[in-house]
């Protein structure tokens, strides 16, 4: 077991009940006798870049989903039988568990170290829209703040050596998720008092938000707390909420992924407190963000203090999104050391992702965002030959006051400004954009060092540079 996972268990003796089974987990691993090959991936930055450890499954033994059971339209069949067939090859040593062609209903997916999920070419695992799939409630987060809640569809909690593969498709129904999507009442009440858990440090186990019509929908796929992963070829379709989430992981590979969601919240991948994280040749059409790096929210993101560093985007097409490259708001650990590089932006099919739907609106290429409760930090950013076509915000946007829907929710229990300093963006061309750049800095705490180089938009609609508080802005 991770030390980083110990100490958020024995935060209570609430949760020493949950130990054995965790502990198990990781015992059940033998990794040590039969290691799999690894293999490097390097990634050159402006910044010291370690090389990426990802797991090798080329040669491992593979595990067919119907020798334990699986059968198109029996979920509750198909469910049990990728588990065992996960079990086996973990206790094997490693392997690959193999969905072939045809469509295959199930539940929730927990992987185990040393074992890759591969989804072969023809081959759909259709994830059910029903809540009660995705219980018993398991150790995650929602918007920076940690807590018991529904299983993400595909989820792995403190595994070393894991990986999703195949050239295959993962689909998630959506009947019931689209439908919690309105966030009514009950919902937000369900948000303010998981704030106050982290605000008074409640132990994990009390924070169990599976329950009654708190409605905090799953990611679709979660790594939570791992080492050495590999997202490689799938295709992903609809999500109940953020698409794909590697949370506080270290070595992560995430290499021509197809994913396409328009449902809210609906940002393709979200590396939050993970470190060493290299995206690269990936289609993303979302109904949010295309890439939002974070690093936890205010009380969990301090006292977890797991930066989002070593982060690498490129050659990257986004089709739909709010924005190419988010940074935060959830930024209390600090984000640094990020690049983006070779990636456009364009508005993919004329008509939409899906006939009879619209497109999203795309706002910014490199958002940063943040308000004065967050604090953590932000630095060394780096942005690099990107193109977009016309957008509703432009190149470059800082904005250090956004609450959204919580500027009313919970007051601000603690001011804690965040630090900005070093965003370097170079050889950026918009066709048609609203500005140039635009930095709105808090009063207290100037964002520093902005260079934008050959940063070209060819028609833009207002002010092209609009910003307060900032020092040492450069644009040649």
């Amino acid at each position: 077991m991770s030390s980083r996972l110990r100490r958020t268990l024995l935060q209570s003796a609430a949760l020493l009940p949950a130990l054995p089974l965790l502990r198990a987990t990781a015992a059940s691993a033998p990794g040590s006798r039969s290691p799999l090959p690894m293999r490097e991936v390097q990634a050159s930055a402006p910044f010291d870049m370690p090389p990426i450890r990802v797991p090798d499954f080329a040669d491992a033994p593979r595990f067919d989903i119907r020798r334990y059971g699986a059968a198109t339209g029996d979920k509750a069949a198909t469910t049990k039988a990728i588990a065992a067939a996960i079990s086996a090859a973990n206790a094997a040593g490693g392997g690959r568990v193999i969905v072939p062609g045809g469509t295959w209903l199930t539940g929730a997916v927990h992987l185990k170290s040393n074992v890759g999920l591969h989804v072969e070419e023809g081959g759909v695992l259709l994830f059910s829209g029903q809540p009660e799939d995705y219980l018993p409630a398991v150790i995650t987060s929602w918007e920076g703040i940690e807590c018991y809640n529904y299983s993400p569809l595909v989820y792995a909690l403190d595994c070393d050596n894991v990986a999703l593969t195949g050239k295959g498709t993962l689909k998630a129904e959506l009947d019931v998720w689209r439908l919690w999507y309105a966030r009514p009442k009950p919902h937000m009440e369900a948000l303010v008092a998981l704030y106050q858990h982290a605000v008074h440090n409640v132990p994990l186990s009390q924070r169990q938000m599976a329950q009654g019509e708190a409605h905090l929908r799953p990611q679709f796929v979660q790594f939570n707390r791992c080492r050495n992963v590999l997202i490689e070829d799938i295709t992903i379709r609809d999500s109940p909420f953020w698409t794909v989430h590697p949370y506080m992981c270290q070595d992560v590979v995430i290499r021509r992924v197809d994913i396409r969601a328009h449902g809210h919240n609906n940002d393709g991948v979200d590396p939050e407190m993970s470190q060493n994280v290299l995206i690269e040749d990936c289609i993303f059409d979302q109904g949010d963000d295309a890439i939002s790096v974070k690093s936890g929210r205010e009380f969990d993101g301090w006292r977890l203090a797991s930066p989002a560093k070593n982060i690498v985007i490129r050659n990257c097409r986004i089709k739909n999104g709010h924005q190419l490259l988010a940074i935060g708001s959830e930024l209390s650990g600090g984000v640094e050391n990020i690049l983006v590089e070779n990636c456009h932006f364009d508005r993919g099919d004329a008509d939409g992702p899906v006939k009879g739907t619209t497109l999203v609106e795309i706002n910014n290429i490199l958002y940063v965002k943040t308000n004065e409760r967050r604090g953590g930090y932000v630095r060394n950013i780096h942005m690099r030959n990107v193109t977009a076509t016309s957008i509703a915000g432009g190149p470059l946007c800082v904005e250090t006051d956004v609450l959204y829907q919580w500027r009313n929710l919970v007051p601000t229990y603690e001011r804690r400004l965040t630090p900005i300093d070093g965003l370097y963006v170079s050889d950026v061309r918009v066709a048609e954009a609203r500005f140039v750049c635009r930095i709105q800095g808090d009063a207290g705490l100037p964002v520093r060092n902005v260079t934008l180089q050959g940063v070209k938009v060819g028609k833009v609609r207002d002010q092209a540079f609009n910003v307060s508080n900032v020092e040492g802005l450069v644009n040649t």
